[in-house]
């Protein structure tokens, strides 16, 4: 688990400690979280430090910042007119620690990567790599962190880049972060930029009809009669299904579901159905399962963005951790995923 780091850390021998009153990202994650106890989790406090805080900077403004709802707390209009305001300042002190860092002495300090299993497989571990290579006092922390959402890493500073896939249609206009994790292309807190696209294969049972059609693909609509499996992230992958083969003009027969792709390789092998299928995603060797690629439209990819805190971006270590991850990708679009 990592630990909380200030958002000024220092890069190469400046040190650049945060001026902004602390407190208001306190409030800006409580925001988030909707609770003291969710919000003291995220920035590594005790629940009483977090509402301390909070009552000092009510007091600091003479405004009530906090009002009761039910057994849990609401920001008050003050305190959402406070965190927009928080929101800014924020993403400004971002940008002075990029233009600060440039009278440095070259890319130093700590980078921390979270992201996706199959994005750390087949993207951020290549990346890094290469980062490793070329710059020498940069330390790069590579972080899974399942469970997490992690937006909410970037905004408690847990994290510097996020690699995440946005799930078909996008948050709902002017969301500030849903329950599960979604890119919110409209969120002025974040930064994102497109990384890299991965085709979605058919993976059928070896003997299947599509399993010698390897070479040429198959279409969607091809597929229609067939059962299904619901498989891997609910938050992507099960809408992808969906929204593919509506466009392709049939609804799947679902008739299981498996979020782990070696459990899923196993009810394909053993006939429940046939299903989509990541190209980064593993399967088995051993598995008599087949991936077929699908040709024709609809073509359903997955996408993955890179997500940094807005004005973060052009910060050398986090500059470099962003091209590191484009060039990693190009190389994988190169080779066709």
């Amino acid at each position: 688990m990592w630990h909380l780091r200030t958002v000024g850390a220092g890069v190469g021998r400046l040190r650049f400690p945060c001026m902004i009153d602390p407190r208001l990202q306190t409030l800006r994650v409580l925001h988030q979280r909707g609770t003291v106890t969710a919000t003291a989790e995220a920035l590594h406090l005790t629940p009483s430090t977090v509402s301390q805080q909070l009552r000092q900077l009510s007091a600091r403004l003479g405004l009530e910042l906090l009002e009761p709802a039910g057994r849990n707390v609401r920001l008050t209009p003050a305190a959402l007119a406070l965190v927009e305001h928080a929101d800014a300042l924020f993403a400004r002190w971002e940008e002075a620690r990029a233009d600060l860092a440039g009278y440095g002495d070259g890319v130093a300090g700590r980078l921390r990567i979270t992201g996706v299993a199959t994005a750390i497989a087949g993207v951020i571990a290549p990346a890094v790599a290469r980062l490793r290579e070329e710059l020498p006092r940069l330390a790069v922390e590579i972080g899974e962190d399942p469970g997490e959402n992690r937006f909410e890493l970037l905004l408690a500073g847990r994290a510097d880049i996020a690699v995440v896939i946005p799930a078909p249609g996008g948050p709902p206009p002017g969301s500030r972060l849903p329950d599960r994790e979604l890119p919110p292309s409209d969120d002025a807190r974040f930064t994102q930029r497109p990384v890299l696209e991965e085709p979605q294969d058919l993976l059928v049972p070896a003997g299947h009809r599509f399993a010698g059609r390897v070479a040429q693909g198959v279409t969607l609509a091809e597929a229609a009669g067939e059962s299904w499996i619901r498989a891997g992230d609910p938050a992507d992958q099960h809408q992808l299904l969906l929204t593919a083969c509506a466009t392709a003009g049939f609804t799947p027969r679902v008739r299981h579901d498996a979020v782990d792709w070696y459990a899923v390789a196993a009810l394909v092998a053993h006939g429940f159905g046939i299903c989509l299928i990541p190209r980064l995603a593993p399967v088995p060797e051993r598995c008599p399962v087949v991936r077929v690629p699908l040709r024709g439209e609809p073509l359903p990819v997955r996408r993955f963005l890179a997500a940094v805190r807005r004005g973060s971006e052009r910060r050398p270590p986090v500059a470099r951790g962003l091209a590191a991850l484009r060039a990693a990708a190009g190389e994988r679009e190169a080779k066709g995923v």
